[in-house]
């Protein structure tokens, strides 16, 4: 069967099916294989999807806000001690899960995930367990409908770089900040971390498991700003420069693709009209 990428990327291949060879009689009395006599049947591959695909980054997150903060003085930390996967929601992230449960029990019935798939960081499974008792509590989805939580949905890990604001990384390691700009982000990789290029590798081996375990129904995906990103870069064939002419992806913003034609199809992207704080 063909990779998923022949689904998401154009790149059509179909699936070759080998005819059964059977022996024929030549006029000296041996044997061979009459394969000129067959004709092989090539079939379109067409891989399966969910009938529809919304993706949201979790609400503001306590470091969020500290890198705004650090970012517009100039500071070189903040006051951050944990790793980067166990950082929470800040109190108004915590609204914005609210509000985004709000939204998927609006949604119409045929569209309203029962399936969520999340990363396994706490920002990200705070964002869906609000989210989710919202929808629940309005009656839209089962109480007990059940998270997979997949460490391909984790953030871009950013090596030496990690927890720096801005001006540190200028101050601390020039040279990586030089060789960032040179490069770009979908292909610099910091040392001991990924590049855009490496968190889209992994968001292609989900859409793989995605497509074949959620099949014909609706799903939710809560992850980060990176991978939401790549999410955008492989379903929509963006070339570099569309990519890193976007933007960030604003946190509890939905991104919604449906299956047409086989392929997933953008409807919405980075949406934030159902974010009453925002």
């Amino acid at each position: 069967m063909a990779e998923l990428g022949t689904t998401l990327n154009g790149q059509h291949q179909p699936t070759q099916h080998q005819p059964t060879q059977q022996p024929t009689q030549h006029q000296n009395g041996q044997h061979t294989n009459g394969l000129h006599h067959l004709t092989s049947h090539r079939h379109a591959a067409v891989r399966p999807l969910p009938s529809l695909l919304i993706a949201t980054r979790h609400g503001e997150s306590t470091a969020n806000v500290e890198f705004q903060l650090a970012d517009a003085s100039g500071a070189l930390s903040v006051p951050i001690s944990c790793r980067d996967a166990d950082i929470p929601l800040s109190p108004h992230g915590r609204q914005q899960a609210q509000d985004l449960g709000r939204w998927w029990a609006g949604l119409p019935a045929a569209d309203r995930p029962r399936s969520v798939w999340c990363s396994p960081y706490v920002r990200t499974t705070e964002t869906t367990r609000i989210a989710l008792a919202q929808a629940a509590g309005l009656g839209a989805v089962p109480v007990t409908l059940a998270v997979r939580y997949d460490e391909r949905l984790r953030d871009r890990e950013l090596g030496v770089l990690e927890m720096l604001p801005k001006a540190a990384i200028e101050a601390r390691h020039p040279e990586e900040a030089a060789r960032r700009r040179k490069m770009g982000e979908l292909y610099y990789r910091p040392p001991g971390g990924e590049s855009w290029a490496d968190v889209a590798l992994r968001v292609r081996s989900l859409l793989r498991d995605l497509g074949e375990e959620e099949a014909g129904r609706p799903v939710l995906l809560v992850a980060h700003d990176c991978t939401v990103l790549m999410l955008r870069y492989v379903l929509d064939r963006l070339s570099e420069e569309q990519l890193v002419g976007l933007g960030p992806v604003h946190n509890c913003s939905t991104s919604l693709w449906r299956a047409q034609d086989g392929r997933l199809r953008a409807e919405q992207w980075n949406g934030l009209g159902h974010l009453d704080a925002d």
